[in-house]
């Protein structure tokens, strides 16, 4: 299996650069595509910090600009880094204008419409945001994916990245003195995902965490045998009920999010093919 990183760049959303990359990698077998979206992207500033970040993840940068000159910096300085920059609309924009024989406008975002699937996307966000840590359990069955795991594994960002994406997603923190609702475990419709990453990163993000808040560093929040007991209690969770588990130590939020969307791509394959 190849890995790819793919970086989806856009003065806009980025959404049809998504499908235009989910299409095209669609023609490749055994290719497991990271894809790292960097929407709004609007002044050299921010293209710098972007550029940054690709260059610790070097790969592929598919871009729709509208903008001529962050457009050239774009290009410019992606050769002069050794990065391989395609604009995704270019060929097909240039055909028609000279077909039509016109020039094309250069407006930001303009092919997107408010068409059903971007009040899909809102309604998403909404249910998302009113489904965070554990609440409006009763509801749960709506969702997509439920996300569990202890505090501070990234639960709630994956969940507000997967909802900008069109999934519904609602997340619980699993916490041994408070064990999760009955309900959790009955569920039919959405995708149950278990988080977990070590002990050691664990402790340090919570650590931060408490400081970034004034309150005192030591507690069983941070503490080793406290933090391995609450790993471990979710872990045997996991498995008792046979969720898939994504250790997020070393995955960004976008590289989490897109092994949750490729799980749930293959959960709908199967239930198509059961159905044939």
């Amino acid at each position: 299996m190849s890995e790819v990183h793919i970086h989806l760049l856009s003065d806009s959303t980025g959404e049809t650069l998504e499908l235009i990359a989910k299409a095209c990698l669609s023609q490749f077998d055994e290719v497991e595509a990271l894809k790292h979206f960097w929407p709004m992207v609007r002044s050299e500033g921010h293209l710098d910090r972007v550029l940054d970040d690709i260059e610790r993840r070097p790969g592929l940068v598919l871009y729709t600009l509208a903008n001529n000159n962050i457009r050239r910096e774009l290009e410019q300085k992606c050769r002069r880094r050794g990065i391989h920059a395609v604009s995704a609309l270019d060929p097909v924009v240039d055909a028609l204008s000279a077909f039509l024989g016109q020039e094309a406008k250069a407006r930001p975002g303009r092919q997107h419409v408010l068409d059903a699937a971007y009040f899909a996307r809102v309604d998403a966000i909404q249910f998302t945001i009113a489904h965070d840590d554990g609440i409006n359990s009763q509801n749960w069955e709506e969702a997509d994916v439920i996300l569990a795991g202890v505090s501070r594994t990234s639960k709630t960002p994956t969940a507000i990245y997967l909802a900008n994406r069109g999934y519904k997603v609602a997340n619980i923190p699993l916490v041994p003195e408070s064990p999760p609702p009955p309900s959790l475990f009955t569920l039919q419709n959405p995708l149950v995902v278990g988080l977990t990453t070590g002990s050691d990163r664990l402790i340090q993000i919570r650590r931060n965490r408490l400081l970034s808040l004034n309150q005192a560093p030591e507690t069983d929040y941070v503490d080793a045998e406290a933090v391995a007991a609450e790993l471990a209690f979710a872990r045997r969770i996991f498995s008792d009920n046979g969720w898939p588990v994504i250790d997020v130590t070393r995955r960004s939020i976008e590289e989490t999010a897109f092994a949750i969307i490729k799980l749930c791509n293959e959960r709908e394959d199967c239930d198509l093919t059961s159905r044939i």
